[in-house]
């Protein structure tokens, strides 16, 4: 009978939950101010090869430098110095 068994002592111990250090925005650690629509070098980092805007899990960055990016994005394509598609 499967019901009368003990269960292994391994299974029976707790799992220890590890705590880990939540990673930070890369513009929250260079502690930057504004984003900047000129600078392409960064905006192109946050961009797939289609032109596509990366998600904030893709990304890493926080609520409030992914819209940052997301205007200066916008403001880039708009002047021209970024393509609307890939």
């Amino acid at each position: 009978m499967a019901f009368g068994r003990k269960k292994p002592a391994m299974a029976s111990r707790k799992k220890r939950t590890r705590t880990r250090e939540k990673a930070k925005c890369r513009f929250c650690r260079e502690k930057s101010d504004e984003l900047d629509y000129k600078d392409i070098a960064v905006l192109q980092k946050l961009v797939t090869n289609q032109g596509k805007h990366f998600s904030r899990k893709r990304s890493g960055n926080c609520a409030k430098h992914q819209r940052e990016s997301r205007r200066a994005l916008k403001r880039a394509r708009y002047i021209g110095l970024m393509p609307f598609c890939g």
